[in-house]
């Protein structure tokens, strides 16, 4: 598994290792679990291990770029980490700063890290409807950081299929774009780095794309 990952990731590159052959292979093995039961679970979490040690092999740009970090983190409650992997990754690449803080980052946590590090782009990620909180988007979207007289705020970009159609979230915040797959997301979060409008950055991708 290990030498399937690393040949996909260097022949292919991160971006459509992760959209043709890591991410679809997930949920390929996702729907197996889900009409086998408990029988079919270790092979997720095998899986899922050896995708997310390849994707820390990776390593980042070794000059970052002098701009603000973008942050990301996994909404409370939420264990899906592997897509903010990919996507802390794929950020690295670009020799942009961000900081990665996991699965299931307490709501306090999150506010206290956007005003101590004064991120350019918060990317909070929901795989289920029952992790996107609508009232915790609101409130990082509202955050102002910085001296005062000189106050800053970060752009909250809300990733994942929790906050899809349908999800009792609702948009959060005037501020606050959805980011649609790896690709696409990329596009997004380097306009926010150049200063650039999120919504003119890229076309929307389906969401699935962007993680299992």
């Amino acid at each position: 598994m290990e030498d399937l990952l690393a040949g996909a990731l260097a022949e292919l590159g991160l971006i459509a290792a992760w959209e043709e052959v890591i991410a679809p292979t997930l949920h390929a093995v996702g729907r197996k679990w889900a009409s086998a039961g408990e029988r079919y679970v270790e092979v997720e979490h095998l899986l899922s291990w050896y995708v997310s040690s390849a994707l820390h092999r990776m390593r980042p740009a070794t000059r970052p770029l002098p701009a603000p970090p973008v942050l990301l983190a996994c909404a409370p409650g939420e264990e899906h980490t592997l897509p903010m992997e990919a996507l802390t990754a794929a950020l690295g690449e670009r020799a942009l700063p961000v900081r990665m803080f996991g699965a299931a980052l307490p709501p306090d946590a999150l506010r206290e890290a956007v005003r101590r590090t004064g991120p350019r782009a918060v990317v909070l990620w929901a795989q289920s409807r029952t992790t996107a909180d609508a009232s915790l988007a609101r409130s990082v979207a509202g955050i102002e950081w910085g001296p005062r007289g000189a106050r800053g705020r970060s752009a909250l970009l809300l990733a994942g299929p929790g906050w899809g159609a349908g999800s009792p979230a609702g948009p959060p915040h005037p501020r606050t774009e959805r980011l649609f797959g790896l690709r696409s997301g990329l596009a997004v979060i380097e306009a926010v780095a150049a200063g650039r409008p999120p919504a003119t950055a890229a076309g929307r991708a389906e969401p699935g794309a962007c993680g299992s």
